[in-house]
């Protein structure tokens, strides 16, 4: 019995000391993107596509983020106030995304799901660090 006991205590123990050890906690990789260009298309006169890339995205919006902000800049640059996204297509490969973006540009608040003020957009893209046109 004695022995049994002992066993008991030694399992107890080596249980015990489990609980005290905590995982190493691992830190987020620190974001830092490659803004590898933008193309525009000018699709019609306010219809443009913008193919853009870039390395060390960590997500779909991160290269999302980067053809609003490319959209924004050239909706500015043609002397109009809005935009309306109409469709991105993303592709990744090798580490590089991609992203094929559609948008609607126009002088007034445009309907639709997504318009974009593009001076607004154009200033967080600025105070984000992300690349316009």
């Amino acid at each position: 019995m004695r022995r049994r006991a002992g066993g008991a205590a030694l399992c107890l123990a080596a249980l015990a000391g489990c609980g005290n050890t905590a995982p190493a906690a691992t830190e987020p990789a620190a974001f830092d993107p490659v803004y590898r260009g933008i193309e525009t298309r000018l699709l019609d006169d306010d219809l443009v596509s913008f193919v853009v890339e870039m390395e060390g995205a960590r997500e779909l919006s991160d290269v999302t983020d980067y053809a609003n902000c490319a959209a924004a800049q050239y909706t500015l640059i043609r002397g109009y106030g809005f935009a309306r996204h109409v469709r991105t297509r993303h592709a990744q490969e090798a580490g590089v995304w991609r992203a094929d973006a559609v948008y609607t540009i126009s002088p007034a608040l445009p309907q639709g799901s997504q318009p974009i003020d593009a001076e607004k957009v154009v200033d967080d893209c600025t105070t984000r660090g992300i690349p316009t046109v």
